[in-house]
């Protein structure tokens, strides 16, 4: 969770996650992350590896979508 984490906080200035926890050690783990300091070539394969996986379907069923069209 930390990586993922650090990988958000070093794609823009501007982006600010708000992870979820149920626990204060999870609030804790979550901190940490802004202590990991990606390097560009930690960046660049993390982008090549998530490049090659091919996402299937949509992010919502039809139930969900219809939801969001209505609003």
């Amino acid at each position: 969770m930390q990586l993922s984490l650090a990988w958000l906080l070093a794609q823009k200035p501007f982006i600010v996650p708000i992870p979820g926890t149920s626990r204060v050690s999870h609030l804790h783990d979550n901190l940490e992350a802004s202590r990991i300091e990606l390097a560009p070539e930690d960046l660049d394969e993390i982008a090549d590896v998530l490049s090659s996986i091919t996402v299937h379907g949509g992010r919502t069923n039809e139930q969900q979508m219809q939801v969001v069209e209505q609003a």
